[in-house]
């Protein structure tokens, strides 16, 4: 049997890792210390952590240096993170040969609903129609001056088509006659053909779009991306939904152009930095709404993640192919 240890923020691997969850993880393995070790606690525990064959952890997982893992944690095969981007600490564990694994892909569930869910409420107009004036003149049902097609015959803009944006295209597919126009540079083409989608360029998807939604992977190469000169070219009815990152949106472009056009509008559930300044526009104007990080998991949707590292790490013990294993080429798209 492998020994196991849970690392990382105690509180964290207590709300992820339900009780059912741990109780399969005990007899799948042995675990020495029912604590969840810190990196503070290593010098107090470097025998049980020398014999830990897997770490199973969450958000909260501290950086490791390639010298750190190899005194402390000599015998690691695998780190398995129940939750999102491992970008901060995986490529010293992959360099020393430890397999990492992410649930990623659980975390994306949630996050495409999210988007999926926004996205068939903009094309009704449901964001433009909220505010109604106090004393009922406006009630905006066919007073604005803009007409929302509906979910039929529709164009949806979806940028980046990693596993999120991926999953939020086959939610789509239940909307009849729509069209799906993808801005993704690392898509195959006979990727986009499975997927039954357009591959275009920013600036035709957000002239054409009715719906754009951004799923953009976090790195150097993306920040700013979402110009102005984008925004600006938005139809009058159009929605941005943003569940990526908010270093991507050029703010200020973004904002110029939803007060040119009013019955454009923006739901951000990120932004840059986050939250807004105090004295953002972003508060005040009347067409943009704001969710604080909530399309991720969050609520018992965090358990999920940590069943998913539960399973990969039975496959990966019994020696059986596994599903959200990460390589360093992997590290360079994904979130």
């Amino acid at each position: 049997m492998k020994n196991a240890v849970f690392f990382g923020d105690g509180r964290r691997i207590g709300d992820v890792y339900a009780h059912e969850t741990v109780e399969k993880l005990r007899a799948a393995y042995c675990f020495e210390t029912d604590r969840v070790l810190s990196k503070g606690e290593m010098d107090a525990y470097r025998d049980v952590l020398a014999r830990a064959d897997y770490l199973f952890t969450t958000w909260g997982m501290p950086h490791f240096e390639r010298e750190e893992i190899r005194e402390y944690l000599p015998n690691l095969k695998a780190v398995y993170y129940g939750a999102g981007s491992v970008q901060y600490f995986a490529r010293e564990f992959l360099a020393e040969g430890v397999a990492v694994f992410s649930a990623w892909a659980a975390n994306g569930v949630p996050v495409a609903e999210y988007a999926f869910s926004e996205i068939v409420l903009a094309s009704k107009g449901f964001f433009q129609r909220l505010h109604v004036a106090a004393d009922g003149s406006g009630w905006p049902n066919r007073s604005l001056p803009v007409v929302f097609p509906g979910n039929y015959e529709i164009k949806v803009g979806i940028i980046g088509a990693g596993m999120i944006g991926k999953m939020v295209i086959e939610r789509l597919k239940s909307l009849d006659k729509i069209k799906i126009l993808v801005f993704d540079p690392f898509l195959p083409d006979e990727k986009a053909a499975q997927l039954g989608v357009e591959k275009t360029d920013l600036k035709t998807l957000f002239r054409e779009c009715d719906v754009i939604s951004n799923h953009l992977a976090n790195n150097p190469q993306t920040v700013g991306i979402l110009t102005g000169e984008r925004f600006a070219s938005m139809k009058p009815h159009a929605v941005f939904i943003n569940t990526g990152r908010g270093a991507q949106v050029c703010e200020d472009g973004m904002i110029e152009a939803l007060r040119a056009v009013p019955t454009r509008a923006a739901v951000l559930d990120v932004t840059f930095p986050e939250p807004p300044e105090k004295d953002s526009p972003l508060y005040t104007l009347p067409n943009v709404f704001l969710t604080p990080h909530i399309a991720g998991s969050i609520g018992n949707e965090v358990h999920r993640m940590a069943e998913y590292m539960f399973e990969e790490s039975v496959s990966f013990d019994a020696g059986l192919p596994t599903r959200y294993r990460v390589t360093e080429k992997m590290l360079e798209t994904m979130a």
